[in-house]
């Protein structure tokens, strides 16, 4: 069957239950003489008359009406079928996979993952937390979160947070015996606690004021690879941490 013959059928069913050719027309968005058309085109294809016309109504001979219930199941379910398009394309269902760094699953996804399970409740949402680079695509993602210079340049972006600041922070007892830097040059000589990306190489602290950029490739005993290790270990006085300030900004109001 093709389309022309489905769409004939269809306006046959729709002039059968609006009882005319004009109230048919109006319920379907076409023109009488279109519907009247379709319905003589079946017709002719089949070699039998399925509507019997008269001045006042139109209404299936007997043929028309064994062929109706024939097609009413099946008629019913390309209606229910079109509906649950209409549904899914309000309604988002399905999986999601995100590929997510942590600092990023920290600072934009967690605070968000009650909003969002309350408003897509249909969404089976998968995040996979991983520091080292994952093609999106070839990982089979759906999409990935990345910290601002991490993007590719042909990766398609849309922002979901401000921009983030980053602190130097330690805990009271490092400052008991450690004076505080003033400036990102007054590290030297400070212990530090250093982060290495799954790539192997070691973050170097960044710095920005006034247009001024500075970056440190600074020293200290201890590396992590975790930004919730360097906060405990920088709280427990093993040196100081980079970290971003929603990332400390708790321990640093008290």
């Amino acid at each position: 069957m093709n389309r022309t013959h489905l769409s004939q059928l269809a306006v046959l069913a729709t002039v059968a239950q609006c009882g005319s050719f004009r109230g048919a027309a109006k319920d379907l968005g076409i023109a009488p003489s279109a519907v009247s058309h379709a319905v003589s085109s079946l017709e002719a294809r089949l070699g039998v008359r399925l509507l019997a016309r008269s001045t006042r109504s139109v209404a299936p001979t007997e043929e028309g009406a064994q062929l109706l219930e024939r097609l009413r199941p099946a008629l019913s379910e390309i209606d229910l079928a079109l509906e649950s398009a209409v549904e899914a394309r309000d309604r988002p269902a399905g999986n999601l996979r995100l590929t997510v760094p942590r600092t990023a699953a920290h600072l934009a996804l967690t605070p968000r993952l009650g909003a969002f399970a309350s408003a897509y409740p249909d969404i089976v949402l998968e995040i996979v937390i991983e520091d080292r680079f994952t093609d999106v695509v070839e990982g089979g993602f759906d999409a990935g979160v990345r910290l601002g210079e991490s993007l590719q340049r042909d990766m398609i972006a849309v922002r979901i947070g401000p921009n983030l600041r980053g602190a130097v922070v330690g805990a009271p007892s490092y400052f008991a015996t450690m004076p505080r830097p003033r400036h990102p040059h007054d590290l030297v000589g400070h212990r530090c606690i250093r982060f290495r990306f799954s790539s192997g190489i070691l973050y170097r602290w960044e710095f920005e004021k006034d247009g001024e950029e500075i970056e440190l490739a600074v020293q200290g005993p201890l590396i992590l690879d975790e930004d919730h290790l360097i906060a405990n270990a920088a709280a427990d006085g093993a040196g100081l941490a980079f970290l971003f300030e929603d990332y400390v900004r708790e321990a640093l109001a008290t």
